[in-house]
């Protein structure tokens, strides 16, 4: 039996509330910062800190605009996110079958 390369398993999705938003994401064309805060259970702080390093690793992409002269944040998954995500679950999988 060959041993799981647990170097494969995305340390930048593998984080609970960074799984969390991607989760939330992947099933959404977008959504805004409340609605995935109350969703995850999480601060706005702690959000900020996890949807940026999400950012910068170019998993998720972000809309800022303004509505009847409200500030409005969406976030969605870019292509890449979707990608990343996709193997992270696959990885999860090869090592649930080990």
């Amino acid at each position: 039996m060959s041993q799981f390369d647990y170097q494969q398993i995305d340390d930048i999705i593998h984080s609970r509330i960074r799984l969390a938003i991607m989760a939330l994401l992947i099933s959404i064309e977008e959504a805004e910062f409340n609605f995935i805060r109350d969703k995850v259970n999480t601060t706005d702080g702690n959000l900020s800190v996890h949807i940026r390093k999400l950012e910068e690793a170019g998993y998720v992409s972000v809309k800022k605009e303004f509505i009847d002269r409200k500030p409005r944040t969406t976030y969605s998954l870019t292509k890449n996110g979707r990608k990343s995500f996709e193997m992270y679950l696959d990885h999860l999988e090869k090592l649930i079958k080990k």
